[in-house]
């Protein structure tokens, strides 16, 4: 069966503009993520992209680094503190296994440590007054982004 080359077209204009759906639960990880990232549902359909993004969320940062100095150990011991919202950094560049996740509305030059805050403004002001009773993140702040899949 031939497809309408129209259809076709809105098909993958479709498959372009879709947005995959995050997954914060850090015990439910997506395939293929590593621990330090946040996952989210990636396109299927075989067509070649340079990138593909999440659906916006919020996340608190809760500590800024400079780049490659934040371990695996530290983002584990702070996902004690919120066994169910995925705490998660971007380690682009920092080892020989090229990190392919980065992270849309923040400064590239500058590591972070965020733990995902919810879809709303609403669930992400709640969380953050959640964060700051901790004691533990007094510079806390909230930051509506993405994560993007880039691909090699």
């Amino acid at each position: 069966m031939r497809v309408p080359l129209s259809i076709a077209l809105i098909l993958v204009a479709a498959s372009a503009w879709a947005q995959g759906k995050i997954h914060p639960d850090p015990a439910k990880p997506r395939p293929g993520f590593k621990p330090h990232q946040l996952s989210f549902e990636t396109p299927q359909d075989g067509v070649a992209r340079d990138e593909f993004r999440s659906a916006p969320f919020y996340a608190v940062i809760l500590k800024t680094a400079e780049p490659c100095s934040l371990k695996q150990a530290e983002l584990s011991e702070i996902q004690k503190l919120f066994p169910a919202d995925k705490v998660f950094a971007p380690m682009f560049g920092c080892d020989d296994d090229e990190d392919t996740i980065s992270y849309t509305n923040v400064n590239r030059k500058v590591h972070f440590i965020a733990v995902y805050a919810g879809e709303t403004a609403e669930q992400a002001q709640a969380f953050l007054a959640t964060v700051k009773q901790t004691g533990k993140f007094p510079g806390a702040n909230l930051r509506r982004m993405q994560a993007v899949l880039g691909y090699p």
